[in-house]
């Protein structure tokens, strides 16, 4: 096997996995350790793993400036439709709900008001009042403030004041990344991570749709630690690795 064919496959087990150990990848490869911790180190130097003691792990990428809301809509649907079907089940007759402004509350909210849910829905996500039907059971609330076209919702100052005027069972609630080094669950916008915190004080039970792609990304601005959260609902079981991780915080993974 060629060394660049051996990187590949390294970076591979990275990217299902989250973490590779020198002994078994010397086992696998048919190699020394001190071969793999070759590998290691020139892969390093790319900026394509970070080393650890006796192995290595998968960088995590930084979200600096998220994509559009319409262009996050039509990105990965499948799985984001996966996701808001998930939460949806957990949505009775009579709810008081909150939805903050993402792709994945978006889908979630088109479910809620095809099926005419008998709900409150309370929402900063001014992109779904079209869907609402003029004989809608859905008694539907709109937080106003700053738009924000990145987030495709009201968040600011103005949209905090008015979301703590409201209560709600249960909050869905969207992010750009989970850091499960130390639990943190982030957001690409200052004020949006300030919106969510607000959400956040108001409600019961609180549901993070993330996913599994946000368990290698981090956003800049934290908001929340994933044990706030009563589950985290994503499209499918993650990896070994970041299941691991997630054990230590007790968290309900739906």
């Amino acid at each position: 096997m060629f060394i660049e064919e051996r990187h590949k496959q390294i970076l591979d087990l990275l990217e299902n996995e989250g973490k590779v150990l020198v002994k078994d990848l010397s086992v696998q490869f048919g190699v020394s350790e001190s071969m793999i911790r070759k590998d290691l180190q020139v892969l390093e130097k790319n900026n394509l793993l970070q080393r650890t003691y006796g192995g290595a792990i998968n960088i995590k990428r930084t979200i600096v400036n998220g994509e559009s809301f319409s262009k996050r809509v039509e990105t990965d649907t499948t799985l984001k439709e996966v996701i808001a079907e998930k939460a949806y089940d957990l949505i009775q007759d009579g709810d008081t709900i909150f939805l903050d402004a993402s792709s994945i509350s978006y889908l979630l909210a088109r479910l809620i008001t095809e099926n005419n849910r008998n709900i409150t829905l309370i929402t900063n996500m001014v992109e779904i009042s079209s869907m609402i039907r003029t004989d809608s059971k859905v008694h539907t609330i709109f937080i106003g403030g700053d738009y924000n076209p990145v987030i495709g919702g009201n968040v600011g100052s103005h949209s905090n004041e008015q979301i703590k005027l409201y209560r709600c069972n249960k909050a869905f609630i969207g992010c750009g990344g989970i850091d499960l080094g130390d639990g943190s669950v982030s957001s690409c916008e200052s004020e949006d991570a300030g919106t969510k915190k607000a959400i956040m004080e108001i409600s019961k039970k609180l549901f993070l749709l993330a996913p599994n792609e946000r368990f290698n990304l981090d956003g800049i601005y934290n908001f929340a630690n994933i044990s706030d959260f009563h589950g985290i609902i994503t499209e499918a079981e993650p990896s070994d690795a970041i299941l691991n991780l997630l054990h230590q915080y007790d968290i309900n993974l739906i």
